[in-house]
C-alpha cells in the first residue's frame, strides 16, 4: 500500500487541484490552475499522465459523461465508484457501487455477455438547484 500512497510532485499538484475544486475538471481545466503552472506542469500530456497514475492508485475517478475527473471523496480505493451528477451545477457525489456492480455483472453473464467494466452515473438535479 505504501507504493500506492507515494505520489510524484506532478501527481500531488493535480490531486490538490481536484481536491480543492467544487466540480469535476477536465485535464485542460486542471492545466489552467495557478498551482499547476507554478509546479512546472505546462502540457496536457503531463496532466493526463498524472491523472492516469492517480486513477491507478485509487485517488481520482474519471466521470465518463462529463469527460472530467474528481478526487476520491474518501480513502483511496480501486473499487468502482458511481456518481450522482447534477445537470445544473455539475456537482457530483461519489457512490460505492459494489452491490450494484455484482448484480449487473451476474445478470450480464447470464445473458452471455462478457463484462469489461461498469460505470454508474446518475443524472439529475441536486437539492440546492431544486430550491432555485
Amino acid at each position: 500500500m505504501n507504493k500506492q500512497m507515494k505520489l510524484t510532485p506532478n501527481q500531488t499538484a493535480v490531486l490538490e487541484t481536484l481536491s480543492k475544486s467544487d466540480k469535476p475538471l477536465s485535464a485542460y481545466e486542471i492545466l489552467n490552475f495557478e498551482n499547476i503552472r507554478d509546479s512546472g506542469i505546462k502540457a496536457p500530456l503531463t496532466v493526463y499522465r498524472a491523472l492516469d497514475k492517480l486513477i491507478d492508485k485509487g485517488r481520482v475517478h474519471r466521470i465518463e459523461s462529463l469527460n472530467a475527473f474528481v478526487a476520491c471523496d474518501g480513502k483511496p480505493h480501486i473499487e468502482p465508484a458511481g456518481f450522482v451528477i447534477c445537470e445544473s451545477c455539475k456537482n457530483t457525489l461519489e457512490l460505492r457501487i459494489r452491490d450494484c456492480e455484482d448484480h449487473l455483472t451476474k445478470d450480464a453473464l447470464k445473458k452471455g455477455f462478457q463484462v469489461k467494466g461498469i460505470r454508474v452515473e446518475v443524472a439529475g438535479t441536486c437539492s440546492d438547484c431544486q430550491k432555485s
